[in-house]
């Protein structure tokens, strides 16, 4: 046993070891400069020499008390990158929105409400609103998926009656010329933002002008406690408030669009079980579903092609019913 761990395990650990560390000082502090690029790559290449000297069983003993002191080093100097508001965002990213509470009454500041043209073409707009929570009356998940069916960024909307629907969509802040990396998600790159917006913003970009690739976005009704939509609203405006204040990064497996979706329903009794269909974010529908969270006889196959909103949106396009038309024929549940 203990020669499989000196000549299998500690191996692996050590290789695992070193291209964690030679990432994260790649990307370093949000740039990645000359300096880093250097010492990442002589980490990389201590590493590779030190991985082959235990596979010979040599060195063993000075590899583990250099590779630990290393790790210690980088491990402290990576605590110490602090996430931040104050950097150069991109338009669509630039303002923070926040909230405040009086009662049943909540005011919501800068919810966006953007007018596209193209994707990467369009006037910024925001809107201040104050929502009752005595009419909240409802809750829709939007799933939308770029790249196969095990991976979708997840939405939450609040529903307060009749047209006035809320979209969150929680998402890495990135700054100008900056694009997203699913690697670089691991490695404190990118500051966490809940982005509070018109449907006819955050949904509507998606289906009606992603090209690059295109997305496909799906609509589900879910069937929740009102008491429970009420205390996960305003967990939401919690975070809202203490993201505006104290910024926190984003994570591609811990603090992610989905992650933080089920993190945030934990304030309420009876909250979903963990599950990987959580992590494979694709699969949270189905999930859903088979946790009894539609109102729905359909099978899943059926509901899921129901949900499916494209078509619907791109014809609704900026039409002051966009909410509406979206959710026509739609099953309504059940509020309890």
């Amino acid at each position: 046993m203990l020669e499989f761990i000196k000549k299998t395990l500690f191996p692996l650990l050590l290789t695992g070891i070193t291209t964690w560390s030679a990432l994260a000082i790649y990307f370093g502090d949000s740039r990645t400069g000359t300096v880093q690029t250097s010492l990442s790559v002589v980490v990389a290449l201590f590493g590779l020499a030190a991985v082959i000297g235990v596979c010979l069983g040599r060195w063993r003993k000075f590899v583990f008390s250099v590779s630990s002191a290393l790790l210690v080093v980088i491990i402290a100097w990576w605590c110490s990158i602090r996430p931040s508001n104050d950097r150069s965002w991109q338009p669509d990213l630039a303002k923070l929105p926040y909230a405040e509470v009086n009662g049943d009454n909540v005011t919501l500041h800068n919810i966006r409400n953007f007018d596209y043209r193209s994707e990467f073409d369009f006037t910024p707009a925001y809107y201040d609103k104050t929502y009752d929570l005595k009419a909240l009356d409802g809750i829709d998940l939007f799933a939308v998926y770029w790249m196969g069916p095990m991976i979708a960024h997840t939405i939450i909307s609040f529903n307060f009656g009749n047209q006035d629907y809320l979209a969150v969509s929680i998402e890495a802040r990135k700054e100008l010329n900056e694009g997203y990396s699913t690697i670089k998600g691991f490695f404190r790159q990118y500051e966490l933002t809940y982005i509070v917006a018109d449907e006819r913003d955050v949904i509507r970009l998606r289906t009606n002008y992603r090209e690059n690739p295109p997305e496909s976005a799906y609509l589900y009704r879910l069937k929740v406690k009102r008491e429970n939509i009420r205390r996960l609203f305003l967990e939401y405006i919690r975070n809202i408030n203490k993201l505006n204040d104290t910024p926190e990064f984003y994570n591609t497996l811990l603090d992610n669009c989905t992650t933080a979706i089920w993190f945030n329903t934990r304030v309420n009794p009876g909250h979903l079980p963990f599950s990987w269909k959580i992590l494979l974010s694709g699969y949270v529908p189905e999930y859903l579903y088979e946790s009894n969270a539609f109102n729905s006889e359909k099978t899943f196959e059926e509901l899921q092609q129901q949900a499916h909103i494209n078509a619907v949106a791109q014809a609704a396009d900026n039409s002051p019913d966009f909410s509406l038309l979206i959710r026509a024929g739609k099953d309504k549940p059940n509020l309890q």
